[in-house]
């Protein structure tokens, strides 16, 4: 028996509630209980509808086998309990079978476990898409691009051992199969002020760490580094080694991941060069040294490390030098050269460092890029990644938390409208009456941000160019003008601010009311980290090092190409990403996957309420609730919903053989549920309160238990009856045994008796017979006695008289004499005696033996004949089933699918085996009759099938037209007569084509000159022929691409060719028409 697939939906066995939207009541407590309880038995993950929740276990579990995988793919979204899996699969097989560009956005504070989420959607698309050597490399190429990235990008921070430091937009591109033909990765903002400065706590980026460990000493030697993590200043050492974490073993594996991703081992060697020219960056120092017009001039105290920079990097050490100590203003046709301080030395350093590291950063996604980027030019199919950092709220918030808390509002934005807009595309897709839903729009919060005129970023960016004393107090002072009335600013100065006498607000402060609650940022170090200024005797110093990959990496500083256009700042760049990021995500089908820490310590088992209540609200996840349940909280396919409830109403139960829908109804009507609590759509019910939901899940469950108490009382009864049953039989069996057994011990009884009744009848004629012959004895012995008693006393009279001294000898041998007489016959007759016993046990073990051997002949003789009887009638069985055959054997067509339908069971393999030997016969009887010209024919065909079947529309009308080769009569051509006496080849096709005329999409004859579309009638023969004369030509098959929409160059022009389905004028002629320069329309019947 075939074993049955279990399947667990969303609401059995549920821990707590597994979509939030069923929760009941909803409101922050309950939230955060229901999260805690599943987090307390391993359910990390929670729905929101189609939005994913997980919580970081910080410990491994075993739910990502590829077990897991196989019972996730391909299932309903709510038919298994939650996963990230289930998300996966639901977004590819979107964009498989819907062509659907889908993109996944995770999102949640550092720690939360987005990059492992990444990482797990990534391994379940490459898990369930193709397989194959080109498919597989590619897979392998997106997967082993995460390490070098983690490595470049990541980094230990107070909450998370490997946190992303960047975000990171990857977009997977597929073709129409599903399989995936590459990526483009893009990054945003990375944090490359941890280069040079660390918190308490934290390391800097993997890379140095896991060199340093890693490398071989000749490496090490080449690079001109130490092991020793405190011979370098931009290394922080308290938190240089973090348990759990092998830096050696990591940077193998990022050696490893480069080399599978396309690095090369020169480009490898190059970007390990860099990372150390930026290691030593951090050991230069200077000291201050006066000049005679008194200003300070700054030098460099050791140059050996400048030295050893110089070395890898190829660049004059002069030249660095000067670059360290002169800054050089270029202004139209003016130069002016001023010295650095000491303070701005040591700035410049910094610069170049952060500047050198991060430019490195992006050519290594820009590298990553080129290695895994599709190689086709076909249409593609698009799945976006997106992992970028969450909503981030510390003690001291600065610069780079108010670029990327405004990245996550646009993501909330966009979120909310998105979601809406899914909402509302269901309901007037089910045609369901679409009820406005109130919600919180944080568009003024962004416009508070990015707007063009009086933006935060915009006004950040007019103070950063302005000429005049610019600082962060000046700066501040224009966001108290502007932003003063702004309901969502506040600051000290502020008008609207309700704080002018609290010391928690000071007065180089400023506060946004973002989405996710109030944010206090510092205002030190925003114009600075804005302008992010790398002197232009830096960059010139860095272009001319004749290493080619930091020589790449400045091309600003190419003097021939000076531009003295001040460079964008830092949030104007970041803005343009995000507004980038965003029309992407629009043109894209979302998925979220919402991340939640549980607690600070990084430990398993623990669920701080207080930090996970502090994430929902600024996640927003309530809010989602909400707005998901303000239309219907429950939606669900008529089909699984009767499927599930169907046991509730008696006319549903066990089978509905009408609609699906109408089934539904009446199950509703027959549960009495108020009208108003639900509605129909096309193909889904709609249940508007999760209490009707869980009303239904009530009456299921007690009407399950009612069916198994059914179940198991017709078990019991079924049992109990095997039971008696049995008993009865085994009660008959052993009655009859002991009834054997009581007849076998009566006769042994009665045949012991019978014996020993003989055995005292023989014994008493014995003895009696003995009496007489004794009597007889002693009458002959008493004469004999007496005759030889009176010769004795005569002799012993003469004897006495004789022999008197010897007669006392004499007398004692013929005692002994006598006595052994009479022993020897004593034991004569025990022997006998003992003779005859052993005798009569003999007789009594053969009777035994052969009654034990007629016994078993009887017993071999019931079983054999049972046997004979079996073999006789199976064999007439199979004998009739034979005759049977033979005459309803059905014809010798190939095509005729009859066959008689077997009479009995046990010959099925038989009677199938018997069907394919048949069918296998008639079809070679059937080829057999095919001469070699019908066998060629037949072969183009099979080609034709492979070429063309399912992929040219053209194709089915042409499956009963013979390929006929030469539709003009060639061979009567004088021109071709006359090319034959020169050439001596084989004709494969001739045919008439039309070409179209590219200018005015006109059909003309063939001789005409320019054009390059054709048309033919025997496209597919044409084709075919082409495709199998070159295969046996040259041995290569010939590419054959078929497309509804090309490109053709002409000249320094391209022309779109696109096939339509549209109505002939002349019948079946393809008619084409111009549209404009770029597009050439074919309509085709």
């Amino acid at each position: 028996m075939a074993k049955m697939e279990v399947k667990t939906s969303l609401l059995d066995n549920m821990i707590g509630v597994g979509d939030m939207v069923l929760l009941e009541p909803l409101n922050e407590e309950t939230f955060i209980n229901n999260l805690k309880k599943r987090f307390d038995h391993s359910e990390i993950y929670t729905y929101i509808g189609s939005v994913v929740i997980s919580v970081n276990p910080y410990r491994s579990l075993p739910i990502y086998s590829p077990e897991k995988v196989e019972e996730y793919r391909n299932r309903n979204f709510y038919e298994l309990s939650p996963h990230i899996f289930a998300l996966s699969d639901e977004a590819y097989r979107s964009l498989r079978d819907q062509d659907k560009d889908q993109c996944i956005l995770i999102t949640g504070e550092s720690g939360a476990g987005k990059t492992e989420a990444s990482k797990l959607v990534m391994s379940y698309v490459a898990a369930v898409c193709g397989k194959g050597a080109e498919v597989n490399q590619v897979k392998e190429q997106l997967l082993q691009s995460n390490p070098v990235l983690e490595a470049f990008g990541n980094a230990k921070t107070v909450r998370n051992d490997n946190s992303s430091r960047f975000g990171k937009y990857m977009d997977i591109e597929f073709d129409f199969k599903g399989d995936p033909l590459g990526g483009v990765i893009s990054n945003y903002l990375l944090e490359k002020s941890r280069v040079v400065k660390q918190p308490r706590g934290e390391r800097n980026f993997h890379v140095f760490y896991q060199l340093l460990s890693g490398a071989s000493e000749e490496l090490l030697n080449k690079l001109k580094l130490e092991r020793d993590f405190s011979r370098y200043n931009y290394l922080s050492l308290d938190s240089a080694k973090v348990n759990g974490v092998d830096d050696a073993a990591n940077f193998r594996t990022v050696r490893n991941a480069m080399q599978i991703v396309g690095f090369m081992d020169h480009e490898a060697e190059s970007v390990l060069a860099v990372v150390a020219a930026v290691l030593k960056l951090g050991n230069i120092e200077f000291k201050p040294e006066s000049r005679v017009n008194g200003l300070d001039e700054s030098k460099i105290k050791d140059k050996n490390e400048l030295k050893e920079i110089c070395e890898l990097t190829g660049i004059d050490q002069s030249v660095l030098e000067r670059a360290f100590s002169f800054r050089t203003v270029e202004a139209k046709q003016e130069k002016v050269s001023t010295t650095l301080n000491v303070a701005q030395a040591y700035y410049a350093r910094d610069a170049l460092a952060k500047n050198l590291y991060s430019r490195l950063f992006s050519w290594l996604v820009n590298r990553i890029n080129e290695s895994i980027k599709a190689q086709t030019k076909v249409r593609k199919k698009v799945m976006g990644v997106l992992d970028i950092y969450g909503f981030e709220i510390f003690e001291d918030n600065s610069f780079e938390q108010f670029i990327i808390n405004y990245c996550n509002e646009k993501l909330q934005q966009i979120f909310i409208e998105l979601t809406l807009k899914e909402e509302q595309e269901e309901y007037i897709r089910e045609d369901i009456e679409w009820t406005h839903i109130d919600y919180f729009n944080n568009a003024i919060i962004c416009d508070l941000i990015e707007n063009n005129t009086n933006g935060i970023l915009a006004m950040l960016d007019e103070e950063c160019l302005r000429p005049g004393t610019v600082t962060d107090e000046t700066f501040l002072e224009k966001l108290n003008q502007v932003c003063a009335t702004h309901q969502h600013f506040e600051s000290r100065m502020s008008k609207c601010s309700r704080f002018l006498n609290d010391t928690s607000l000071p007065h180089s402060c400023f506060r946004i009311q973002h989405y996710a609650g109030k944010v206090l940022y510092q205002v030190e170090g925003f114009v600075d980290k804005n302008n992010d200024l790398l002197y232009r005797d830096l960059s010139q110093a860095m272009w001319k090092a004749s290493h080619t990959l930091i020589k790449s990496l400045f091309p600003e500083g190419n003097p021939a190409k000076i531009n003295l256009k001040r460079p964008p700042t830092a949030g104007s760049q970041f803005k343009a990403s995000v507004a980038t990021l965003m029309k992407n995500l629009q043109t894209k089908n979302p998925n979220y996957i919402r991340c939640i820490k549980p607690n600070d310590k990084k430990a398993a088992h623990i669920f701080n309420e207080a930090l996970v209540c502090h994430q929902i609200r600024y996640l927003g996840l309530l809010e989602n609730v909400r707005v998901r349940r303000a239309g219907y909280a429950f939606r669900q396919a008529y089909e699984p919903c009767l499927e599930r409830y169907k046991m509730l109403c008696k006319q549903t139960w066990p089978h509905w053989k009408g609609p699906a829908r109408s089934g539904v109804e009446v199950l509703f009507n027959e549960l009495e549920i108020p009208v108003e609590e639900y509605s129909f759509g096309r193909s889904k019910i709609f249940i508007r309160n999760p209490r009707t939901l869980f009303k239904l899940e009530d009456l299921r469950k007690q009407r399950l238990e009612d069916l198994a108490t059914l179940i198991q009382k017709i078990y019991r009864g079924w049992k109990c009856r095997t039971h008696f049953l049995l008993m009865k039989k085994s009660q008959v069996v052993i009655a009859a045994w002991f009834r054997r057994y009581a007849q076998q011990k009566r006769y042994q009884q009665t045949k012991s008796s019978a014996l020993v009744i003989q055995s005292y009848i023989r014994g008493w004629k014995a003895r009696k017979i003995l009496r007489e012959l004794k009597h007889q004895k002693r009458c002959k012995e008493a004469v004999t006695t007496i005759a030889a008693y009176w010769h004795g006393t005569q002799a012993r009279r003469e004897l006495r008289r004789l022999k008197e001294e010897a007669r006392n000898k004499h007398a004692i041998a013929v005692i002994w004499a006598y006595w052994l007489g009479s022993k020897a016959r004593r034991e004569l007759k025990r022997l006998k005696e003992e003779a005859r016993r052993k005798h009569a046990v003999a007789v009594i073990w053969a009777y035994w033996l052969g009654l034990k051997v007629r016994r078993e002949y009887r017993k071999f003789f019931r079983a054999n004949a049972g046997k004979k009887i079996y073999e006789f009638t199976l064999q007439r069985i199979v004998q009739k089933y034979f005759l049977e055959m033979k005459n309803k054997m059905p014809s010798l067509s190939p095509i005729d699918k009859n066959w008689p339908s077997r009479p009995y069971l046990f010959l099925d393999s038989t009677h199938k085996e018997l069907k394919r030997i048949f069918h296998l016969w008639r079809c070679k009887k059937y080829r057999d009759q095919f001469t070699d010209q019908q066998k060629l024919i037949y072969e183009e065909k099979l080609e034709a099938s492979e070429l063309f079947k399912d992929k040219k529309a053209l194709y089915p009308s042409s499956v009963g037209q013979p390929f006929q080769g030469a539709y003009l009569e060639i061979n009567k051509n004088p021109k071709y007569k006359k090319l034959k006496d020169a050439i001596e080849e084989k004709i494969i096709i001739a045919e008439v084509v039309n070409k179209i005329n590219r200018a005015n999409g006109k059909g003309s004859e063939a001789a005409s000159k320019g054009d390059f579309l054709f048309s033919s009638d025997h496209l597919i023969e044409m084709a075919t022929k082409l495709y199998r004369t070159t295969l046996s030509q040259t041995k290569q098959k010939l590419n054959i691409e078929i497309s509804d929409e090309f490109l053709v160059q002409f000249r320094q022009d391209k022309v779109c060719v696109k096939f339509i389905q549209g109505n002939q004028k002349n019948g079946s002629v393809p008619t084409c028409k111009r549209k404009n320069n770029r597009l050439l329309e074919v309509a085709v019947p």
